[in-house]
């Protein structure tokens, strides 16, 4: 397990090499400084990604404040109608080792479009719904679809992202879900007048729209399906042997935990509770968070691939950790505001450089369907545990603890990363 990894903090990958150029300074890897200095241009093959993953979130932000009430339309309690959004996290965790190895074996780009696809069904079938039953089944093959798209994107960003530009594609696909998700509830909100299977039904349109937009515009001309299937895949035997693989595990699940768990199933329902914010502050509560979140996402992206992935990573894991510890005792509305936003910033952080990280491990030219599919499934366990336990502790206790704990979990998972120090340099022999 001695040369499993070979990638340096500034994102190169195992085994890859440099040829220098005639005539140009070069850095100690012998790396053109003029090539680093110049600006990758953004491939169009990234635009595509990053178009559909705003359609996607446009989609998603519409419906998520509906889909609960829609569930609550079939005269089931509360419990039940937030089951709609626990089944979807179960599902998207339970499949995605099948939607690894599907994509270690038909490819990314095919995957991503059939999950998109199965997402846009599943939506169809949400707004025909004509019982609670019919509703839970049909989101939960949502989750399939959401999964294996999931998935497909973040192997088709590792491919298609320049080297030295990992961080920035990364963050520049992030953006776009971000936008996506704070324009979609205020778009929700006016379509909620036409009734819930309207904003249903919106949802599976933006979606196909997505769909299609991917199959005319997402080529990848430097690859033929032979060469795909041709292509070493990475196993995750292999993965797990690699301590900063472990670690990317540990902190995508404080990740799940807090930014896809606890924040969302919480925030909303604390800022409704305290007098003092008031209930349209419920609304605008997360809209804050990811206005943060785009507001970091300007300049994440750059230091990524400046100073690396471990040192940002941490950074947003600290800057998150230290906000989240605080917040359920928020009351005071400044207060309540700043912490939503730095909370923002320090996630903006965590994700690029994750996805950049996973990108130097697995490599572009290697199949990393299953390390990406269990990398997925650390942030939807982390979700589903992080929302259950601190719904609880939040009852028992009050929203200080339950945010406490939460801020505790992502404080912890950077214990891994400090151990680890920098990654080895190219050529030289790596931990297993």
């Amino acid at each position: 397990m001695g040369a499993l990894l070979r990638a340096d903090t500034v994102g190169h990958v195992r085994g890859a090499t440099t040829t220098p150029t005639p005539g140009a300074s070069h850095d100690r890897r012998g790396v053109s400084v003029a090539v680093r200095r110049t600006r990758e241009p953004i491939p169009r093959e990234i635009w595509v990604l990053v178009a559909a993953a705003l359609l996607i979130a446009l989609g998603f932000g519409l419906i998520a404040p509906v889909l609960p009430q829609f569930a609550a339309s079939f005269d089931v309690g509360y419990g039940a109608a937030s089951a709609i959004v626990t089944v979807f996290a179960l599902s998207r965790m339970a499949f995605a080792p099948a939607a690894g190895a599907l994509i270690s074996r038909f490819g990314e780009r095919w995957m991503y479009i059939a999950g998109l696809a199965g997402v846009a069904a599943s939506s169809f079938l949400c707004a025909a719904a004509q019982g609670y039953w019919d509703l839970l089944v049909w989101r939960g093959l949502g989750g399939i679809g959401s999964v294996t798209f999931t998935v497909a994107s973040m192997g088709l960003l590792v491919r298609l992202s320049p080297v030295h530009a990992r961080g920035r594609m990364s963050a520049l696909y992030g953006s776009a879900f971000l936008i996506g998700n704070i324009c979609g509830p205020i778009l929700g909100s006016f379509l909620s007048e036409f009734g819930y299977r309207f904003a249903l039904l919106s949802y599976g349109v933006s979606v196909s729209i997505a769909v299609v937009v991917v199959i005319i515009f997402l080529r990848d001309p430097a690859r033929t399906e032979a060469a795909e299937d041709a292509r070493p895949r990475v196993t995750l035997r292999e993965v797990l042997g690699m301590p900063h693989y472990r670690a990317l595990l540990a902190s995508g699940f404080a990740n799940g935990w807090s930014t896809f768990g606890v924040r969302i199933a919480l925030v909303p329902l604390m800022a409704g509770a305290i007098p003092t914010l008031g209930a349209p502050m419920a609304g605008f509560a997360l809209t804050l968070f990811a206005i943060g979140n785009v507001i970091g996402q300007q300049f994440t992206g750059r230091m990524v691939d400046a100073v690396g992935r471990r040192p940002v990573l941490m950074t947003g894991l600290l800057i998150s950790g230290c906000s989240t510890l605080v917040f359920g005792w928020a009351e005071a509305l400044p207060v309540f505001v700043g912490l939503s936003l730095i909370g923002g910033v320090g996630a903006s952080m965590i994700q690029p450089a994750s996805q950049a990280m996973m990108a130097d491990i697995i490599g572009s030219e290697r199949n990393g369907g299953q390390a990406l599919s269990v990398f997925s499934m650390a942030g939807d366990l982390g979700a589903i545990i992080g929302t259950l336990l601190a719904g609880f502790i939040a009852d028992a206790f009050g929203f200080g603890w339950a945010f406490f704990l939460t801020g505790v979990t992502l404080l912890l998972s950077i214990i891994p990363w400090y151990r680890l120090g920098r990654l080895p340099e190219p050529g030289s022999a790596a931990p297993a």
